[in-house]
């Protein structure tokens, strides 16, 4: 076990690093720089001045090292487009607006997608099965954007019931300003809905078929008896192992959700920091997102061992003298 956390821990700083790099030299080697079109009627002092302060007057193998640097030591650089505002000072302004949308998407989303899930496996080959399976099709064919802009044209344009953009602030922020919330917590469910379905649906249907369900029949139990006691709790553990990087998801932000809608959280910061080449906002957000993702993984990893008892994590030289003495 200790030698396999090890590795993992290695492998996510490796990939961390080459995530970090990529981002450098993606958004470097752009045509231009971000702040072009800001100095271009400032005086020549003026404009020096501000190259300087975002290290845009250095070459490209030396920005890379002094951000490399700065990652290491946990400074993202201040804001471009945001003048004044740091990644963490984004991070911790926005990532409650962010959190509330995400958690809202995914309590009705993995809802009702377990809901149709045990529906469409209980009800294999019937009617309400073939709805389920065409209604996740549906969910998972259409992007999040066409979603979105038909519950503002039909919801906020044509019936005039919810407002198409805003979102609650102060006192509202957690609990209030439901109204607001309605249209972009349906329109990111969906993917909820459809992956959750599906998967639990074929979970389901593979512990169905496993001897020991028709042991429970010829005990005489019930099939709502073996759902219940032997079906659910067992085909639940692909649910539990997905489910930490759905709660990562959370609060990274829904980038075109937020955009569409309006909602100044962590996804619309980003895509306008995309947008207008914000150098330092793509590196930090990029890196700390991907820091909580590489996290919830890693984490993930370790936990299989403990959701389900057959699974068990082996270092080669552990498993080598197992099989040995066998």
């Amino acid at each position: 076990m200790l030698l396999y956390i090890v590795k993992r821990f290695a492998e996510v700083v490796m990939i961390l690093f080459f995530i970090a790099t990529a981002t450098f030299f993606l958004t470097a080697l752009v045509p231009g720089n971000p702040i072009a079109e800001r100095v271009e009627r400032l005086p020549a002092a003026t404009r020096e001045n501000l190259y300087r302060r975002y290290g845009l007057d250095k070459p490209l193998g030396q920005r890379y090292l002094i951000t490399m640097r700065n990652l290491l030591q946990g400074d993202f650089g201040e804001s471009i487009i945001y003048p004044g505002q740091t990644v963490q000072s984004i991070l911790r302004d926005k990532w409650q607006v962010s959190a509330r949308l995400g958690l809202q998407q995914l309590i009705l989303g993995i809802g009702v997608g377990l809901f149709l899930g045990i529906i469409a496996a209980v009800k294999k080959g019937s009617p309400a099965d073939y709805f389920v399976v065409f209604f996740c099709v549906l969910l998972v064919s259409v992007p999040h954007l066409i979603f979105g802009l038909l519950l503002q044209k039909v919801f906020g344009g044509t019936f005039a019931l919810f407002p198409v953009i805003g979102w609650p602030k102060g006192g509202d922020l957690w609990l209030g300003g439901w109204n607001y919330t309605i249209l972009p917590t349906l329109t990111g469910c969906f993917s909820y809905i459809a992956a959750y379905a599906r998967l639990l649906k074929t979970s389901m249907l593979d512990v169905l078929n496993q001897d020991y369900i028709l042991t429970a029949r010829a005990k005489g139990l019930t099939e709502w008896q073996i759902i219940r006691r032997h079906v659910l709790r067992n085909a639940f553990v692909p649910i539990v192992t997905k489910l930490p990087m759905s709660l990562a998801m959370c609060v990274t932000g829904s980038f075109f959700i937020e955009r569409v809608f309006a909602i100044p959280g962590i996804g619309m910061y980003y895509v306008n920091a995309v947008n207008q080449r914000d150098i330092p906002i793509i590196m930090g957000e990029t890196v700390i997102l991907a820091i909580l993702f590489m996290a919830v993984i890693f984490i993930t990893d370790i936990l299989y061992s403990f959701i389900d008892p057959r699974i068990r994590l082996k270092g080669p030289l552990r498993a080598e003298k197992e099989a040995v003495h066998g």
